[in-house]
């Protein structure tokens, strides 16, 4: 990870927290933190199957947010974890309407990085009338064209790690290097899927960042949630159809969004981000020239903050 940026608020403490019981397999973990009487804001983790950090509470200036932050179905300190079963776009909308109903929250606004711009924008669209506004950040929006560059496009890249990604499948597999990979990772057999898991989350976590960064011991929590919930999702188009998130943009392009995107993210690539902004006119981009994919990363972490403190003050982003 690369030093914390100092655009960010300091380190804070939830107000309150705990699980909730979605259903006889899944059990949630979620967050408050700020002021309670705060404008309402919801946070939506990356992966999917990253969970939550600390650092995500710190986007938001506590006196002016009450921030609610949740690990999705499978990830973080929910349970049961890496579980793919139960587990699709439209029951993770499902689950922030719940909390959206248990919090009292009649509008928030929406921020989301990656993975969560995507599960933001399939929200939005569904719900548009809950939304006071987006942040997103990384574009990603489950496309084949998209699927395809995460898995093998990046090669031009990063050659060194696609052959170690592909090494331990057979040559066989590797023409379907997707499925081989859901084969090992979605099954019951822990010497199948725990090498999976390590060897996908690798091969995205050492791509996130512009710079080289010293690589942090290995998660096993991290790990499983990536290397699971990412193949679940590929493998079924994150449960949405083809390019459906750009296609439906008329139904929150009332609102106002702030695209906040790397220049240089080998993960979700700036063609994303451009081709939602073209869509969205009452949108604004902004492109970090010095920047990947992560959200600590100087210049990202910079914009996140300015915007939520713009929504702050105007309800907007200018």
């Amino acid at each position: 990870m690369p030093a914390t940026p100092p655009s960010l608020f300091p380190p804070i403490q939830p107000t309150r927290h705990g699980k909730l019981a979605l259903d006889d397999l899944h059990t949630l973990y979620w967050e408050e933190v700020g002021n309670p009487n705060g404008i309402p804001v919801l946070f939506l983790h990356g992966g999917p199957g990253a969970g939550l950090s600390p650092q995500h509470r710190r986007f938001f200036d506590p006196h002016a947010y009450r921030v609610i932050l949740f690990d999705q179905r499978g990830a973080g300190k929910s349970t049961p974890l890496g579980e793919w079963r139960s587990n699709t776009t439209q029951l993770l909308i499902e689950d922030i309407e719940r909390l959206r109903i248990m919090f009292g929250i009649a509008r928030w606004l929406v921020f989301g990085g990656s993975w969560g711009s995507t599960l933001a924008l399939a929200y939005g669209q569904l719900h548009p009338e809950r939304c006071l506004g987006f942040v997103l950040r990384g574009i990603f929006l489950c496309t084949k064209a998209e699927v395809e560059w995460f898995l093998h496009g990046v090669q031009w890249f990063y050659p060194e790690l696609y052959e170690e990604f592909i090494a331990p499948i057979p040559l066989d597999e590797r023409a379907d290097l997707l499925g081989a990979y859901a084969r090992r990772l979605l099954c019951d057999d822990p010497a199948l899927y725990w090498p999976a898991a390590r060897a996908w989350s690798r091969f995205e976590g050492r791509r996130v960042f512009l710079l080289p960064q010293e690589e942090e011991q290995a998660s096993d929590t991290l790990d499983l949630g990536v290397g699971r919930l990412e193949a679940h999702y590929m493998a079924n188009g994150a449960f949405l159809e083809e390019d459906q998130l750009v296609r439906d943009i008329g139904r929150i392009a009332h609102l106002p969004a702030v695209i906040v995107q790397g220049r240089y993210d080998v993960i979700c690539p700036p063609l994303s981000a451009h081709r939602l902004h073209a869509a969205w006119p009452g949108s604004t981009m902004r492109m970090i020239p010095d920047a990947g994919h992560g959200a600590l990363e100087l210049g990202i972490a910079r914009a996140l903050v300015a915007a939520t403190e713009g929504f702050k003050r105007h309800g907007r982003f200018d």
